[in-house]
């Protein structure tokens, strides 16, 4: 076979740093690794450990802890501490089984969770994630400057600057601070990631020293009392004399319980939401490993171990410093002071050397990260136009027009002026991120999937719903309406991502659970359970050539009632004589076909030696269970030469001939897959007798059988296309429910009439023949001496009424055309050609101003020799009519039962 040696899927590296050219750009790797390409090179401990310790110490580590501690208490802080950790410890096992179930490319979460959930909510999370970067580079930013003023600031109650603090303090220089610090960032950012990848190593060992550091202190430092003054507004001004106790019994009880109070940066009063949603960016940078993945060795074992170890490490030096923080010091001084490390540390400037390094590291880093989850969007064009300039990158391949857009929306954020202003956003955005990781592990487990075989092993669709749910309860714990207003901002990228319809080969987690789901209702969807109440057309349409028959496939798909509908074709050949199916190629072109009609159907094509026996094998194997065609639909066999519909809808001749869909289809090539539609030299490839042969086989296995003729008259109806009517144009719809070639039979209530009078009904329900009326002829001989056909018209309109059908009845007088029946031979299949013509007469006088018509459908003959006569009467008494469905039914699908 062709595909027996085609390679496995490949994935490229895409650098998160910046460095290697992303595979989605390109071709495909084959071979070796250009040598123009970065390699991957970082291990567990640099690509992974390292960054994912930085990003969660930042700023809260050393500024925010004893505000957590003073305001919340120790038992408080412990509860945020585990619930915190908790939560991202449910997401970190989503994680790691997403992460080592194969290749891993740059990145990251956003790759993650675009690859197993597919575009739209790849998408939408992508750029939610991508924002929530961006308010966590404007905390550490921020919460930076707030570490220099508290050194370098001046006094605000004294005008004359005393020794180093210089800095003149207020929200417009806080603003340009921040600025100057975010302009640093820029600049490191556009000149190679690489420097920050290079120094993040010492930043780590700093940070490490200045941790020791605040540990060993209270063994050293003596107990003292220290004088804060506060300022608030213009005029107010408050002092408090808070004191450090060193370790003391005392000291750890008064700080056990909460009190939340004003906060003196913000003056606003605290509570347990406010203080965890400052507390939780602490737990923001888990996926800080996960978003190196383009640089690491081996991602799928790196990205697991490095992250568990890096959150395991971090908890527990959050859980010592609380404890050292609520045994030490006074709530006064954790609530007054943001800085209280380098109050009580035996050599301050360590603890100011730690915090600027983690601040400006965490700053640099969300920057990088933001960029690259910016450029990867942009790659994969799922935002189109707004996101395209993203893309670019430099000769080095540092996407760096994404670099200016995260520092343009970076300093937007910097307006904000305090760190805990912003704190709650960053939080929810996270906690959304989280609850999307969480939701793409569950997906794939709940899919089952048989390639979502993750070496990593402990989770399991537990861990991941109630990750779920909690990182949902918990940013409407923190603040409502910013969780409201970011639910409500990813459904509109959702919707807008669904409306632009992006293609992409990544595979849809949909697909997956669909097929999962679909499969456990077919078992359910028991065929010996039917009930006639709830009887719904299945349609097995047979199309020979799709560009003579659009408008037929299109107004089978309006009369299918919610029911199944199978486009069906049979390839003349036999597989015996061929190298390999011919049949497999051809469904991408039916399929791209249906999705331009915009159809609601299924495609089912097959290889047989004749059309009949192809018809015989879809008749029996189409569907699944209780899924299966009851209704088979032909088109009309007669002498007409169709029209080409591809030359009359402006989707087929006027749409965009350039790229086609993701399956390889443009509109060339769909044009030249359907060959010309048949004219008067094209041999026919079906006979009459096989023709009708198919029909008698339908009634045989229990198929109801409709034949469609002149639908090529009705105006296309494709999505392409709109229909222009006046305002007091409205269609008819009529029904004639009586064996028009058998007079004598004339019976209104057979399952063939009732048949015709439910598929009408069926019709005058979907969207675009609502507004249709429903008109039904019964042929009566009104010059009868007994005038039993009043009774007959009565018992009609008393059976629509238990039908609860809405028609108009027309009653059509026929006594000539009976006297004509009775007058020829007492053979019934040989009717005269007179009789043939006044019926087709009788239609055309009472139906001409019809859109379509439901004309009841004769027995077809046993014998194939009279095949070609019973199509002789069918042509003539449909000649010249306009749309008509000629019917047989053999289904009961009528109920007056409640």
């Amino acid at each position: 076979m062709a595909n027996e040696h085609s390679p496995l899927l490949v994935h490229g590296v895409y650098s998160m740093m910046g460095d290697a050219e992303d595979s989605r750009g390109g071709s495909a790797v084959t071979g070796e690794v250009s040598p123009k390409s970065n390699p991957r090179k970082l291990n567990t401990f640099f690509g992974v450990m390292v960054p994912t310790i930085l990003s969660m110490f930042s700023i809260v580590l050393f500024l925010r802890t004893g505000f957590v501690v003073g305001q919340a208490g120790l038992l408080h802080g412990l509860l945020m501490l585990c619930v915190a950790y908790f939560i991202i410890s449910l997401t970190i096992l989503s994680i790691c089984a997403i992460s080592t179930n194969g290749a891993v490319e740059g990145g990251g979460a956003y790759f993650m969770i675009s690859r197993s959930l597919g575009p739209e909510f790849g998408g939408s999370i992508g750029l939610m994630f991508y924002l929530a970067k961006v308010c966590a580079c404007g905390v550490y930013v921020l919460g930076l400057v707030e570490a220099i003023l508290d050194v370098f600031g001046k006094d605000p109650g004294s005008a004359l600057s005393q020794g180093v603090r210089v800095l003149p303090q207020g929200y417009w220089y806080t603003v340009l601070y921040s600025s100057v610090v975010l302009l640093l960032c820029l600049v490191v950012c556009l000149v190679g990631a690489h420097i920050y990848a290079k120094a993040s190593f010492i930043i780590l060992l700093v940070v490490t020293v200045s941790l020791i550091s605040i540990i060993i202190s209270p063994l050293i430092v003596s107990p003292q009392r220290f004088n804060i003054t506060h300022t608030y507004g213009n005029n107010h001004s408050v002092t408090v004399n808070p004191s450090y106790t060193g370790f003391n019994g005392t000291t750890l009880k008064n700080n056990l319980g909460p009190r939340y109070s004003l906060d003196y940066s913000t003056n606003t009063m605290m509570s347990f939401a406010t203080v965890f949603a400052v507390m939780f960016t602490s737990c923001t940078g888990i996926m800080a490993g996960a978003n190196m993945s383009g640089e690491l060795k081996n991602p799928s074992e790196a990205i697991p171990k490095g992250t568990i170890i890096a959150v395991s490490y971090t908890f527990t030096v959050y859980l010592l410093l609380f404890l050292l923080l609520s045994s030490t010091c006074d709530r006064l001084l954790l609530i007054n002071d943001y800085a209280v490390f380098q109050r009580v540390n035996v050599w301050p400037p360590l603890v100011t050397i730690g915090v600027y390094c983690a601040s400006l590291s965490a700053a640099m880093c969300s920057m990088i990260g933001a960029s690259r989850i910016l450029h990867a969007l942009a790659l994969d064009q799922l935002f189109g136009l707004p996101l395209a300039p993203a893309a670019v990158t430099s000769s080095s391949g540092n996407p760096w027009v994404s670099v200016l857009y995260t520092w343009g929306l970076v300093q937007c954020t910097l307006f904000a002026g305090q760190l805990n202003v912003i704190a709650g956003i960053v939080t929810v955005f996270y906690l959304l991120a989280y609850a999307a990781v969480d939701l793409a592990c569950l997906a794939l487990e709940w899919a089952s999937a048989p390639n979502f075989r993750p070496t990593f092993q402990f989770f399991s669709w537990h861990t991941c719903l109630l990750g779920i749910v909690s990182c949902l309860v918990m940013m409407f714990v923190i603040n409502p309406v910013y969780s409201s207003a970011s639910i409500v901002l990813l459904l509109l990228l959702l919707l807008i991502l669904h409306y632009r319809s992006p293609t992409s080969s990544w595979g849809y987690i949909s697909q997956a659970l669909i097929f999962h789901q679909v499969r456990k209702y077919l078992l359910m969807l028991d065929s010996r359970k039917d009930h006639v109440k709830f009887w719904r057309p299945q349609v097995l349409l047979m199309v020979a050539n799709p560009r003579s028959s659009c408008q037929l496939i299109c107004f089978v798909n309006q009369l299918k009632k919610g029911g199944l509908f199978v486009l069906g074709h049979v390839q003349i050949g036999d597989l015996d004589m061929l190298p390999s199916d011919p049949v497999q190629p051809q469904y991408n072109f039916w399929l791209s076909l249906v999705d331009k009609l915009g159809v609601k159907a299924f495609v089912d094509l097959t290889l047989s030696p004749s059309v009949r026996q192809g018809t015989q094998h879809l008749l029996r194997i189409t569907g699944l269970g209780g899924m299966k065609p009851n209704t088979l639909v032909l088109g009309f066999y007669d002498n007409c030469y169709p029209e080409d519909y591809f030359l009359q809808d402006p989707v087929f001749c006027e749409g965009d001939r350039g790229e086609g869909d993701n399956f390889g289809v443009d509109l060339p090539s769909l044009q030249a897959h359907f060959p010309p539609v048949r004219h008067a030299e094209s041999p026919r490839t079906l006979q009459p007798e096989e023709y009708v042969s198919i029909i008698l086989d339908a009634i045989k296995m229990g198929k109801n059988v409709c034949l469609a003729r002149y639908f090529f008259q009705l105006p296309p109806d494709s999505k392409g296309v709109t229909c222009i009517r006046g305002n007091d144009s409205v269609d008819t719809i009529d029904v004639w429910p009586t064996n028009l070639l058998s007079p004598d039979s004339a019976s209104h209530a057979d399952v063939c009439s009732l048949f015709l009078l439910q598929m009408a009904c069926v019709l005058n329900m979907a969207s675009r023949w609502r507004r249709a009326r429903l008109r039904i002829f019964v042929c009566v001989e009104s010059e009868s001496e007994d005038q039993g056909w009043l009774a007959k018209e009565e018992q009609f309109r008393e059976l629509l009424g238990k039908l609860r059908i809405r028609a108009s009845i027309k009653i059509v007088a026929w006594d000539n055309v009976a006297r004509m029946f009775r007058a020829q031979s007492s053979e019934r299949q040989k009717v005269s050609e007179d009789f043939l013509c006044a019926v087709n007469a009788l239609l055309k006088e009472h139906s001409s101003p019809a859109a379509v018509r439901f004309l009841y459908l004769p027995h077809p003959p046993s014998s194939s020799e009279l095949s070609q006569q019973y199509l002789t009467q069918l042509d003539a008494l449909t000649r010249d009519l306009g749309p008509a469905l000629l019917i047989h039914g053999v289904t009961p699908v009528t109920c007056t039962e409640l």
